[in-house]
């Protein structure tokens, strides 16, 4: 992954990181796949919370699109999906 993307990716993710952290959890970016998929690991109680696949889509999720609209999704590499 570029560094400039990298930082851009980064950015986003401390817009939200302050939220994550108040809850005790975080996030950490695992890889970007070529067709701009961006895979990250929720950290702390997001690994573990009830309500962390909500945050990944409402929160993760948003705040990189919004930032870097050419990621074309965000996905947890941890977290079973119901």
């Amino acid at each position: 992954m570029e560094s400039g993307l990298r930082e851009k990716i980064e950015f986003a993710l401390d817009t939200i990181r302050p939220y994550l952290e108040a809850d005790g959890g975080n996030v950490r970016i695992v890889e970007l796949t070529d067709d701009y998929v961006l895979k990250i690991e929720m950290m702390g109680n997001c690994g573990s919370c009830p309500m962390s696949s909500m945050t990944l889509k409402a929160g993760v999720e948003e705040a990189i699109k919004r930032a870097i609209p050419e990621i074309t999704r965000v996905e947890a590499v941890n977290l079973t999906m119901a």
